[in-house]
């Protein structure tokens, strides 16, 4: 599988880096600094989501989860550890490409707009620091866009349909369950600068952040 996605990633001139020692895949991944992360569930020490919860604790990167066990158990334990998006094997060299390019635009996305502002609270989108009077939250990259996206859409409802577009492409190869867990995840780091109750739930429709205004 490594050898695979390595001569098809190389072809498209991406420089892929693997893991050397399974033992101290935490410590490899940080010091090659990657722009995204692919990993496996099924590894030969540790299984994946015991590295991503250890990756995600000093790197902030994207992260793919490539297995085949059954999605709808699995994303959901992939996603609340900090992975952002998941590919099922077998897989086409197309699909994973599509994936990893969404990934690596939302996370080099222009620094023009990087500082978002509503009320007192501070947005950083390429930090994915949330900060206001209460403390700081700090977002993975799936978190960052989903809250970018929200607050340029402040006081709006923004649909589970747009917010599939922007996120994973539409959801064409996305259980719905990773909206749902990213949305939990998200309203849950926002309990720490008590804004959790500004992240509203439209039934049916999608999601809103509305300002401390607002009923």
């Amino acid at each position: 599988m490594i050898e695979l996605v390595t001569a098809a990633l190389t072809k498209w001139q991406y420089q892929v880096e693997t893991i050397k020692d399974w033992n101290n895949v935490a410590t490899e991944v940080v010091a090659s600094q990657p722009d995204i992360i692919l990993f496996d569930i099924t590894l030969p020490t540790f299984d994946g989501f015991y590295w991503i919860r250890k990756v995600r604790q000093t790197c902030k990167a994207p992260i793919i989860v490539i297995s085949a066990a059954d999605i709808d158990s699995n994303i959901m334990h992939a996603i609340t550890l900090g992975a952002d998006d998941y590919i099922m094997k077998p897989f086409s060299t197309a699909v994973l490409l599509g994936k990893i390019q969404a990934l690596l635009r939302r996370a080099n996305q222009s620094s023009e707009n990087d500082q978002l502002t509503w009320g007192d609270n501070h947005f950083n989108s390429l930090t994915n620091e949330l900060v206001n009077q209460h403390g700081t939250a700090t977002l993975s990259p799936t978190e960052g866009a989903l809250m970018s996206l929200l607050i340029k859409h402040l006081n709006h409802t923004v649909t589970k349909e747009k917010i599939l577009e922007w996120l994973w492409q539409g959801g064409k190869f996305l259980n719905e369950n990773t909206l749902n867990v990213n949305i939990s995840r998200l309203r849950a780091k926002l309990t720490a600068v008590q804004l959790d109750q500004d992240l509203r739930t439209e039934r049916g429709v999608g999601y809103r952040l509305v300002d401390n205004h607002e009923a």
